[in-house]
């Protein structure tokens, strides 16, 4: 009752796997469902679901992304308490208003408006959620019911983490540049989906701004301390958008978490340490995303991996090393230039102390993901691209 299919070379990513395995379904299956490949579903998933779309509207229903074998080791809870923050807040805020953005996988899909709207769409590397603006275009409701029916593994490594998140931050910038005409002109779209679609990116937004900023202070300090006379500290301009960004990332979260999960205080630092971490490879998405019309979509390597060497230990964070070591250099600069005791001065290093969060955490999630396991590794999963 299972068919495997190798096709090479397969145009159109993931889109165009499975608009490939659309054409080989039973032309009798009037709902369509996706599973990743890591994922271990329930029983009981199909016959709780499908009643769903007796409803004639109804044209998704999403059960949240879950995950396991995550509980014995540190940057595995982080990763999943990372996740579970927007299936267990963002999804319900969405669900309200029929906005939910639609996941890759625990998803059923009503067969007869996939084909309305043309299958998957293989220009773009985020095709589940674009599927679910076409959707939400035409008039259909996208259900979320949060209760978990399939559990995944969580990413590997940092690396294979920072690459899932450089992707979802690419394909929402190709989302957002193809449905802005719908998203702010003539369409169907209610004013509370056009909010969640327009401002759901905000914050992703923000850790690309967050990174022009701290270029940007880079830059003004080495200018400061070459050129003294002709650059003074623009102190309150700078300060105001990173105490807002680091509000926004830092501080907000650990209360809704508090609020409304069911984790401690040590998985809620982990999971705020992770999304810190992980706002360079968000920022570096967006902006390339915006300028670049195609991407690459990069399989997330999934299951429990060997630790790295170590020449490779600081490989995968490179970028947010380079650019926290910028960011000491300069603080201690200015120190050392303009005194210790000079007030302008200790504000700028403060500011820079700030700027510097993300890339520190992004080191910090580096070296925790590559503590070893408490599972004995005759127990340990496969290594699975998803």
């Amino acid at each position: 009752r299972f068919r495997f299919f190798h096709v090479e070379p397969l145009e159109g990513f993931k889109a165009g796997a499975l608009n490939f395995a659309l054409q080989q379904t039973d032309p009798r299956a009037q709902v369509i469902g996706v599973v990743d490949a890591d994922y271990v579903v329930t029983p009981d998933w199909l016959g709780a679901l499908v009643p769903h779309f007796k409803d004639t509207q109804v044209a998704v229903v999403q059960a949240p992304q879950a995950h396991r074998e995550w509980e014995s080791n540190f940057f595995r809870r982080m990763c999943n308490w990372e996740f579970e923050g927007f299936f267990r807040i963002g999804m319900h805020h969405r669900h309200e208003r029929n906005a939910l953005i639609q996941h890759g996988t625990m998803t059923l899909v009503r067969r007869q408006s996939l084909d309305e709207v043309g299958g998957w769409s293989e220009w773009c590397i985020c095709e589940d959620t674009e599927l679910g603006l076409r959707l939400l275009e035409d008039g259909y409701e996208l259900r979320y019911i949060d209760e978990t029916f399939g559990r995944g593994l969580t990413p590997t490594n940092f690396k294979a983490l920072k690459s899932q998140r450089f992707r979802w931050a690419f394909g929402a910038m190709q989302i957002l540049k193809h449905h802005l005409p719908k998203l702010l002109g003539k369409s169907t779209l209610t004013f509370g989906q056009r909010y969640h679609f327009l401002t759901g990116w905000f914050g992703w937004l923000g850790d690309a701004l967050q990174l022009i900023f701290t270029m940007g202070s880079i830059g003004w300090t080495l200018a400061m301390l070459a050129f003294p006379k002709s650059f003074s500290l623009p102190v309150s301009i700078m300060l105001t958008p990173i105490i807002c960004f680091l509000i926004i990332k830092a501080a907000l979260g650990p209360v809704l978490y508090r609020k409304t999960m069911h984790c401690g205080w040590k998985d809620i630092f982990g999971a705020s340490l992770a999304s810190l971490g992980l706002s360079h490879a968000i920022a570096r998405g967006v902006m390339q995303g915006i300028v670049q019309k195609h991407g690459v979509f990069k399989p997330t390597v999934k299951g429990k991996g060997a630790n790295a060497g170590l020449k490779q230990l600081l490989e995968p964070v490179r970028e947010e090393f380079l650019l926290l070591l910028g960011l000491i250099t300069c603080s201690l600069a200015m120190l050392v230039s303009r005194g210790l005791n000079n007030i302008d001065a200790q504000l700028w290093v403060a500011m820079l102390s700030l700027q510097s969060l993300p890339y520190f955490s992004a080191v910090a999630c580096q070296l925790i993901a590559q503590m070893p396991d408490r599972t004995p590794a005759s127990k340990a999963a496969p290594i699975i691209p998803a």
